[in-house]
């Protein structure tokens, strides 16, 4: 049985390769694929917020790569591994591994030298990290997840709500973040803070 897969806007497709990484041989709807990545995502969760991390810790590949390892490791046998291909949005995929060292070393930088409030520094971070588009799926996921790492166990906050609802399914909230994702495309983090925090 394949996986069959109908995507919404702004969702990136998985080649046929990166569908052969799945290791639970029943999902064959999209609907089944959410619902076992929600609940590993519940998983990584757990682990996440009964920790306590240092920027040096955060803003590292490692610990990027393993928390997408955490979110997906029971779906997908590439979770946690840079995409191999290039797809729709993101960097060209030689580029990942250097990207996102510049991007750690700004967000370092941002933190040491208050350029930004919190809530930005984990907003910019969300959104260069999903521009970059490190892995062949469940970056936007990924993204907020760090966002909410950054805000509330670097600073001590708020986690953020993200309109308190699913993306996985094509919303008037869906469309209202992907429009603020756009304007953050343009330099104008404000519409994607709004929204974070609405």
């Amino acid at each position: 049985m394949g996986l069959d897969l109908e995507y919404i806007d702004g969702q990136t497709p998985i080649d046929e390769e990166e569908k052969e990484g799945l290791l639970i041989e029943t999902i064959g709807t999209k609907a089944e694929l959410d619902e076992f990545e929600q609940l590993n995502i519940e998983e990584a969760l757990q682990w996440v917020f009964g920790k306590k991390f240092k920027p040096e810790q955060v803003f590292t590949e490692k610990f990027i790569r393993n928390l997408h390892k955490r979110m997906y490791g029971n779906i997908w046998a590439w979770a946690g591994t840079f995409r191999k291909s290039d797809k729709n949005i993101g960097v060209d995929k030689h580029q990942i591994p250097m990207q996102l060292k510049v991007l750690c070393d700004d967000a370092l930088y941002w933190i040491e030298n208050h350029t930004f409030s919190p809530e930005e520094i984990a907003i910019r971070f969300k959104h260069r990290l999903v521009s970059i588009h490190c892995f062949p799926n469940g970056n936007g996921r990924h993204s907020r997840l760090m966002a909410d790492i950054i805000i509330e166990k670097l600073f001590n906050k708020e986690l953020f709500s993200w309109g308190a609802s699913n993306f996985s399914k094509a919303t008037e909230t869906r469309t209202a973040y992907l429009q603020a994702v756009k304007q953050a495309d343009q330099n104008k983090y404000q519409p994607l803070l709004d929204f974070a925090s609405s």
